[in-house]
Formats: structure tokens, C-alpha cells, sequence
């Protein structure tokens, strides 16, 4: 375990970003509360993927309740903010157990998502989409 000085607050920080979304995460030892842009994260996400995606790395190590998290997160839609936020939460795992660092990153929790939406080009309906093509 590495030790958490006072510049810290105790407190264990990660940031992680998916598509458009950053998020900031800090977590502490507590009972398992996570507070998602101050409101509980079954008000935030409503779905229950999204829910799973967030506490994935955290149920993977076996600290599910071992541990009270604080995520501000912003940009993008729900995927992209769920999956920033899994990504911070790993990260600041790293800061409380480095020997974790093997098997998160062997399952994917640490690895950057750098998939972004392909821009719409210019005479195309879409990125990739054409108009209809009419031959009379």
C-alpha cells in the first residue's frame, strides 16, 4: 500500500476520459458510497450497464465496499462519462495498491478508449453516409 500524504487529503485521485468525457475521481476508504457530480450514482446513471460499468473495476479487485468515491464528471453522453469514470476509479486504484496494476491492466480498466466519432464530410449525408444516389 502506498502511503497517502497530507497533500493529498487523504484521498486517492484519478482522471479518465472516454470519447468526450473527462472525469476527476478521488476516493477514500469508507462503505462503498459513490457520489457521481454530487448526487448518488442510481440517480446519475439509470441504467444498469452504465452502473456496472462504473463499480467494474473496483468489483474486479474485490473493494467494492471498501472504498467512498467522488467523481465531477463532464462532457459527452452516459457511456462516455460511465467509462471515464471506470477509468478514473483504476487509476486511483493504482495510487492505493500499485501490485493491482497487472490485473487491471490485463482486463482493460487501464487501457485509453481512444474510439471518437468520425467527422461528417462535406457533399456526404453522414462520415460515411452518401446522398441518394438517383440516376434519372
Amino acid at each position: 500500500m502506498v502511503s497517502n500524504d497530507d497533500k493529498t487529503g487523504g484521498f486517492f485521485w484519478g482522471t479518465g476520459r472516454r470519447k468526450c468525457s473527462s472525469a476527476s475521481v478521488r476516493m477514500r476508504p469508507g462503505s462503498g458510497h459513490i457520489v457521481i457530480n454530487e448526487r448518488a450514482m442510481d440517480v446519475f446513471f439509470k441504467s444498469e450497464r452504465h452502473r456496472n460499468s462504473v463499480t467494474g473495476a473496483l468489483r474486479f479487485v474485490k473493494l467494492a465496499t471498501a472504498f467512498d468515491v467522488f467523481c465531477s464528471v463532464s462532457g459527452g453522453g452516459p457511456t462516455g462519462q460511465a467509462e471515464a469514470i471506470r477509468m478514473g476509479i483504476a487509476r486511483a486504484l493504482l495510487l492505493y495498491d500499485r501490485n493491482l496494476e497487472k490485473s487491471l491492466r490485463h482486463e482493460g480498466y487501464l487501457t485509453r478508449d481512444s474510439r471518437m466519432v468520425e467527422r461528417k464530410k462535406y457533399g456526404q449525408a453522414g462520415a460515411r453516409r452518401r446522398f441518394q444516389y438517383s440516376k434519372r
